[in-house]
C-alpha cells in the first residue's frame, strides 16, 4: 500500500513538473506568434515588382526611396480620399485635377510609390515633381519625360487636399470603411486593423502636418499655381521646424536632368545657389520626402547614389518638331554674342547679384545663413555627411544651364514668362496674365499654350480655352509673380530673336 501511494505521489509530481514547463512554453509560443503576426502585419517589407526595380526608367518613376515607412499613407485610405472629398480637390477628375503625370494603365500617377511595409502604403519619390508631360496637339496622348520640370503639378493643392481631408469630421472609421468596402474585400483582421488603427493614426498624422503647412493657408499669399514650389520654406518649416515668418517665394520646379554639368568646381545648385552640389540636393530632397531620419543610412545613401548616377547621365529630350537648320546656325552666333557669357561660361551656375539680373527678389528672402546652418546640423545629426547647404547670405540667382530649355517653360526663376518669344520682349510688353500648367506645346511661341493672354473669352481657340480651364491663372502683379528683369536680348532685331529661338530649340 505504501508503494502504491509513493507511485501516485511520484506521478502527480511528474505531472506538476510537466505543467510547470508546459505553461511557459505555451506562453512563449503565443508571444512569439503574436510578435510574428505584429511584424507581418505592420513591419515586414516586400520588394517592389521587377518591372519597377529592374527598369531604370520605371524605377525613377515608381521606385521607393523608403518614404513609405514614416510618410506613407495606407493604400486603401489613399484610394478612397478623392472619392470621399472631391470638393477639396481643385477640379473634377480626382487626383488628375492636381496636374499629376499619369500613364495609361498605371494604378498610380508617376512619382507615387506603392510598397508593402506590413500593409500596402503610398508615398512619393522625386518623379512626382520632376516629370514633364507634353502633347504636340490637344488630340494626342502625352509624352512623359523623366527628370523634367513638373510644370503641370499643382503641388500646393495636393498638400492642402491631404490636410483638408483630415480636418473634415467625415474622416472617421465608419465613413472611410464604408468607402473601402465598396472597392475591395479586406479580410476580417485587415478590416479591424484599418478601422481601429490605420484610419485614426493616419488622420492624426495628417493633422500634425497642419502646423507645418500653415503658410500655404495664409490669405495674404497668392496660390503658387501649377508647376511652382516654395522649396526653401518647405525645408525651413519641415526640416528645421522654424517658426512661420512672412517670407514667400514659390519658384518654377526645375529640370534635374544632366546633373553632371554641375560637377565643375565652383558651381552651386538651386535657383539662388544655396546648395553646394547635386548629392546634397538629392539627399535633402529625399529626406524631405522621408519625413524622418532614414531607417538605414547605407540603404538611403545607396538610393541617393543610384539617383545621382541616373540623373547625371539622363539627357534632355530633343525638340520634337522640325528645326530650320540654317536659321538655327545663324542663331548660334546670336547666342554666343548675347547669351553665352552667362549661360555657357564660367559664370553659369554661379550666383549673379540681384541688381544685375533684376528679377523678382522674393525667393531670396525665404532662406538665410542661419537656416542653412540649422539644416546642416539636422542632416549631420542623422550621421549623413555631405557638402550641404551654403552657409552664407544669398544675394542673387544662378544663371542656369540651358540644356533642354525648349521644355522648361514658363521662364524666369519664378515661372513668370510663358514662352521664349515672350522672354525676348521688353518686360513691360510681356503678358501680364496667363495660365500655367497646360500640357499642349506652343511651337510658334516656344513654350506651352498659356490661354492666349489678351484674347477675349469668346474668341479663344479650343486649345486656349482648355488651357484656361485646367491651368492656374498667373498674375504678374501678385507677390512673387513679377515678370520684370532679365532684359538681356530684348533689344535685338526681330530677325535675330527668331534665329536665337530656333537655336535654343536645339540645346
Amino acid at each position: 500500500m505504501d508503494v502504491t501511494l509513493d507511485q501516485a505521489a511520484l506521478a502527480r509530481s511528474r505531472r506538476k513538473r510537466r505543467l510547470l514547463w508546459t505553461v511557459p512554453a505555451v506562453v512563449v509560443a503565443l508571444v512569439a506568434m503574436g510578435a510574428y503576426a505584429g511584424w507581418y502585419k505592420f513591419f515586414r517589407e516586400e520588394p517592389q515588382p521587377d518591372w519597377i526595380r529592374k527598369d531604370p526608367e520605371m524605377r525613377f518613376r515608381y521606385g521607393s526611396i523608403g518614404a513609405e515607412r514614416d510618410a506613407g499613407i495606407p493604400y486603401w485610405i489613399f484610394y478612397v480620399l478623392p472619392r470621399m472629398f472631391p470638393e477639396k480637390l481643385p477640379g473634377p477628375g480626382g487626383l488628375a485635377s492636381l496636374g499629376v503625370s499619369w500613364e495609361q494603365g498605371q494604378e498610380l500617377p508617376i512619382g507615387f510609390t506603392k510598397k508593402t511595409v506590413g500593409f500596402p502604403r503610398v508615398a512619393n519619390n522625386c518623379a512626382a515633381c520632376h516629370t514633364t508631360n507634353y502633347r504636340t496637339s490637344e488630340h494626342e496622348n502625352p509624352a512623359f519625360v523623366n527628370a523634367g520640370p513638373g510644370h503641370t503639378l499643382n503641388l500646393v493643392a495636393f498638400f492642402r487636399f491631404l490636410v483638408d481631408c483630415a480636418k473634415d469630421p467625415r474622416f472617421n472609421a465608419d465613413n472611410v470603411m464604408r468607402e473601402i468596402n465598396l472597392v475591395t474585400d479586406l479580410s476580417t483582421l485587415d478590416a479591424l486593423i484599418y478601422r481601429f488603427l490605420l484610419i485614426p493614426i493616419t488622420r492624426k498624422r495628417l493633422l500634425e502636418r497642419e502646423r507645418q503647412f500653415a503658410w500655404v493657408y495664409r490669405k495674404d499669399f497668392p496660390d503658387w499655381g501649377r508647376g511652382r514650389d516654395d522649396a526653401m520654406n518647405l525645408t525651413k518649416y519641415f526640416m528645421i521646424e522654424a517658426p512661420m515668418d512672412s517670407s514667400f517665394g514659390p519658384t518654377d520646379i526645375p529640370s534635374i536632368w544632366n546633373l553632371k554639368k554641375y560637377a565643375v568646381e565652383g558651381t552651386t545648385m538651386n535657383w539662388a545657389g544655396d546648395s553646394h552640389d547635386a548629392q546634397s540636393v538629392i539627399i535633402d530632397s529625399a529626406l524631405g520626402l522621408l519625413g524622418a531620419a532614414p531607417k538605414s543610412n547605407d540603404e538611403f545613401l545607396g538610393e541617393v547614389k543610384w539617383l545621382q548616377e541616373y540623373l547625371s547621365a539622363r539627357q534632355p529630350p530633343q525638340y520634337p518638331f522640325p528645326v530650320d537648320a540654317k536659321l538655327a546656325a545663324a542663331g548660334k552666333g546670336v547666342f554666343e554674342a548675347n547669351c553665352a557669357g552667362c549661360h555657357a561660361s564660367e559664370r553659369t551656375g554661379r550666383r549673379m547679384p540681384l541688381a544685375a539680373v533684376g528679377t523678382d527678389a522674393e525667393r531670396i528672402g525665404t532662406w538665410n545663413k542661419d537656416n542653412a546652418i540649422a539644416a546642416n546640423k539636422v542632416v549631420s545629426g542623422f550621421g549623413i555627411q555631405r557638402k550641404g547647404l551654403v552657409e552664407a547670405p544669398l544675394d542673387g540667382y544662378n544663371p542656369p544651364f540651358l540644356d533642354g530649355i525648349w521644355l522648361r517653360a514658363p521662364y524666369l526663376h519664378n515661372g513668370a514668362v510663358p514662352t521664349l518669344h515672350d522672354l525676348l520682349l521688353p518686360p513691360d510688353q510681356r503678358p501680364q496674365v496667363f495660365w500655367r500648367g497646360y500640357d499642349v506645346y506652343d511651337r510658334e511661341r516656344v513654350g506651352f499654350v498659356a490661354g492666349c493672354p489678351g484674347v477675349r473669352a469668346e474668341d479663344l481657340t479650343p486649345s486656349c480655352a482648355e488651357a484656361r480651364r485646367v491651368g492656374t491663372r498667373h498674375d504678374v502683379s501678385e507677390r512673387a509673380g513679377s515678370n520684370q528683369g532679365h532684359a538681356f536680348g530684348t533689344a535685338l532685331p526681330q530677325a535675330e530673336k527668331n534665329a536665337l529661338v530656333e537655336y535654343l530649340k536645339t540645346l
